[in-house]
């Protein structure tokens, strides 16, 4: 019994100063930093709901470009790079030019195809 008792206090012991030890680290995060991270999580939103219309989705399918690869190019543009994309978007005639949506598009995939991002079309070879 002893045995058992001396084991478990060096156990516990152990564990006591292990976990005190270990010490949480917090910071102050600025308004503008929150603001800024929320402005560019609803530019993407509004972007991806945008290109949610089914003629928009049969286009991109029809480049050989899948809903998750846009979804994805999407999260890793910059905010510069998603506020220039709607404003484009919006600046198209309503109803009209889907034809310039698209194209906008499969130059941004370039793009980033080219800058090493991603590897959607084969045919162009990444910088790097």
């Amino acid at each position: 019994m002893k045995l058992i008792s001396k084991y478990l206090s060096v156990v516990l012991t152990i564990t006591l100063i292990a976990t005190s030890s270990q010490s949480a680290q917090a910071a102050m995060i600025a308004n503008d930093v929150v603001i800024s991270q929320a402005q560019l999580q609803d530019a993407r939103s509004v972007l991806l709901q945008k290109l949610q219309r089914a003629d928009i989705r049969e286009q991109l399918l029809d480049m050989g470009v899948s809903q998750n690869a846009v979804e994805e190019r999407i999260s890793l543009m910059t905010q510069e790079e998603i506020a220039q994309l709607n404003q484009q978007i919006d600046e198209l005639p309503a109803g009209g030019d889907i034809l310039g949506v698209i194209l906008v598009l499969f130059i941004v995939f370039v793009i980033t195809d080219v800058i090493g991002a991603t590897d959607i079309f084969p045919f162009i070879k990444p910088v790097n």
